[in-house]
């Protein structure tokens, strides 16, 4: 599939195409939350004895959602050109603070779970599943229209925009079904 979307210069400097081989790299930084998430929740189950669904779930809202929005937030708001380079998108257009605060709002959220629960944590992943999920459609349509196969468009990112609303679902209905 040819695409004529170009990386502009990324941390390594280098010039890259949406046709090249991904990097190891370009799937550490999506994925390393939802490890860290896993971490947590072994952490609460063996040191505290918590229940096994309820630490993952709380794991997976306030690192994936609480810790990566806001990490998502900086990269949107404070670096939008590189960003959007990155995932092969135009630069300078407002898209980028919108999408920044959208992430914000749910880096919140996804923190605030340590302070509520119950409806609270539900209503938080039910918002972000429907936000990443949506994310991953756009991503998916970016791949078949202008066969964008940039990293951070059809790399990690992509797969935690489907796998993390389909985890916290699964534990939400597990937790509260």
């Amino acid at each position: 599939m040819a695409t004529d979307s170009t990386r502009s210069s990324s941390e390594d400097g280098v010039q890259r195409t949406g046709r090249e081989e991904p990097r190891v790299r370009d799937y550490v930084q999506p994925l390393a939350f939802p490890a860290g998430a896993i971490v947590l929740a072994v952490v609460q189950i063996t040191v505290w004895n918590a229940p096994a669904v309820e630490a993952f779930l709380l794991s997976f809202l306030i690192v994936t959602v609480g810790f990566q929005g806001i990490w998502a937030f900086l990269g949107h708001y404070f670096k939008a050109d590189m960003v959007a380079a990155l995932i092969g998108w135009p630069t300078g257009n407002p898209f980028q603070t919108e999408i920044a605060f959208a992430n914000l709002a749910f880096g919140v959220l996804g923190l605030l779970c340590l302070v509520f629960d119950g409806g609270f944590w539900i209503a938080t992943a039910i918002g972000v599943s429907i936000f990443l999920l949506g994310a991953a459609s756009v991503h998916v349509r970016d791949i078949r229209t202008r066969g964008n196969l940039n990293p951070d468009n059809a790399g990690g990112i992509l797969v935690t925009d489907v796998l993390v609303p389909i985890v916290l679902l699964a534990l939400v209905a597990l937790l509260y079904v």
